[in-house]
């Protein structure tokens, strides 16, 4: 082997430790590698972009750039970008869907994605609040999680997450997810023309809608994916125990008795499709007074537990409430900025208390449903 070939051998060996920062996997596994020459210490590498005008391209030039450094024989860099044709880019999407056409991954049999709706009866009780701040939390904890903005008509998450105006980059008709936050997030909002432009979908369109947001997004492998569901019992909580018939459902409630008589609502029709009920969050619990610290019950109370009575006696089981966030304005503001108040004030008790329910949800009980058994 000559020393030009052993310099292009080592150049090879360095860009298996470059990812594409979006689809996370080596850019040679992705076809991304066109061709790789060395000439006088310069390595002339062509790299081929999935589409043009990759808004990762300075971040691909830097690693590959960094990824060279331990080379001593390469004292420059020499950095091509194309495009790839369709043949190429329909290799990337069957190497992304593991070979198989078009599908949800969090529905097959072998997905280890836990999958929990955050339903509410009625709007207004800080569901997408609750949403966020569970996801980044998670995230926060090493996890690998996603949000899908199931509320098709009243998205909210992209405010929330700080990514208003921020679109998903697309190969043909698989696009990938916009990241915040160490979050993965899929959003109506994100493929509509403008931003205030209303969506006026009936209900078979929900259904299509909800499946291609699951279907054509590459979410990679993910250990939790949360989904903001509408407010109430209609097409979409439906069309959720349809598509994902494992996933999970918490019912987000405010203390108020009356709002508890309607979120029981929520995870009666979960029940009816058979999905788990892990518990009740209740929002907007009473606080300390910023003048005399006196608790404060601004929502009144009880309504926590009075919906995880309901629930409890509908399923037959122990439904518990397995958590409080107390009302707080920080929490509102973090998300008109886009800053969950898990990451601007992560000591705080309501960053606490999503903690501690994060701690839940990880730590579920015992059970072997969904378990690989060794067994001939």
């Amino acid at each position: 082997m000559s020393k030009n070939d052993d310099v292009i051998a080592k150049i090879h060996q360095a860009l298996q430790g470059v990812s594409d920062p979006e689809l996370h996997r080596p850019l040679p596994e992705l076809g991304m590698v066109k061709s790789v020459e060395f000439n006088n210490g310069t390595a002339l590498i062509t790299i081929l972009l999935t589409i043009s005008g990759c808004p990762m391209r300075d971040r691909l030039q830097k690693d590959i750039s960094d990824s060279l450094e331990p080379i001593e024989e390469v004292k420059s860099l020499d950095l091509t970008f194309g495009v790839m044709n369709e043949e190429e880019r329909n290799s990337v999407k069957k190497l992304l869907r593991g070979g198989k056409e078009k599908f949800i991954p969090f529905a097959q049999p072998d997905s280890l994605t836990r999958v929990i709706g955050i339903a509410s009866g009625k709007g207004g009780v800080g569901k997408s609040s609750v949403t966020v701040n569970l996801a980044v939390a998670a995230a926060r904890k090493g996890l690998k999680v996603g949000i899908l903005d199931a509320d098709i008509y009243g998205h909210s998450v992209p405010r929330l997450m700080g990514i208003v105006g921020k679109r998903p980059t697309a190969i043909d008709q698989t696009f990938i997810p916009v990241e915040a936050h160490g979050v993965k997030v899929v959003s109506m909002e994100m493929f509509k023309p403008e931003r205030e432009d209303a969506v006026a979908f009936r209900g078979p369109m929900l259904h299509k809608v909800l499946e291609q947001l699951l279907s054509d997004a590459y979410w990679g492998d993910l250990d939790l994916l949360l989904l903001d569901l509408p407010p109430g019992t209609g097409d979409i909580a439906i069309s959720l125990g349809q598509l994902l018939p494992t996933s999970e459902i918490i019912v987000v409630t405010t203390p108020q008795i009356a709002a508890a008589e309607v979120s029981e609502r929520a995870g009666r029709i979960a029940h009816q499709l058979k999905q788990h009920i892990i518990g009740v969050i209740e929002n907007m619990s009473e606080s300390p007074c910023p003048s005399c610290r006196e608790p404060i019950s601004i929502f009144g109370a009880g309504g926590g537990l009075e919906t995880a009575r309901r629930l409890s006696s509908l399923v037959g089981a122990d439904v518990s409430m397995i958590g409080q966030i107390a009302f707080t304005p920080a929490l509102r503001e973090g998300g008109d900025i886009g800053q969950p108040i898990v990451i601007s004030d992560p000591t705080s008790p309501v960053s606490e208390a999503f903690a501690a329910i994060v701690e839940k949800l990880i730590l579920r009980p015992k059970s072997l449903v969904g378990v690989r058994l060794s067994v001939s």
